[in-house]
């Protein structure tokens, strides 16, 4: 089984664009109905589907706030290279780069365009 994210957004192709300068991510999926966001090994990642289309009961109301109970977290071996992408696009930064005390990883976190909190961690396993 395998577990494809969907968030809404306001804007499918300045998303698409966002994601792909900072995480250098690829988009499977052309047009602005849907976008398919993979990593350079076509492993998807997230998907992007537009506010109010479709009738999909949680993207009803691009007036909520997004993401409320969601944190995407990514876990790579380019952190500081996503972070400076991240600096480069003026992202908005939450926590910069430090260590978090709990799995002792290095990790910062921010907002995407559409106001989604990410957190970027190191790549590591999780231990029972």
């Amino acid at each position: 089984m395998k577990l494809d994210t969907i968030i809404a957004v306001k804007d499918i192709e300045k998303s698409v664009k966002w994601y792909e300068q900072v995480f250098n991510f690829k988009n499977l999926h052309g047009g602005n109905h849907f976008a398919i966001l993979t990593t350079q090994n076509n492993d998807i990642v997230l998907c992007l589907h537009p506010w109010e289309q479709d009738d999909h009961p949680t993207m009803r109301d691009q007036e909520i706030t997004p993401g409320n109970g969601l944190i995407l977290y990514l876990k790579t071996d380019k952190m500081e290279e996503i972070r400076e992408n991240a600096r480069k696009v003026n992202a908005k930064i939450d926590e910069d780069i430090h260590i978090n005390p709990k799995p002792n990883k290095r990790e910062f976190s921010m907002w995407d365009l559409d106001g989604y909190y990410i957190i970027v961690t190191e790549y590591h396993e999780y231990e029972g």
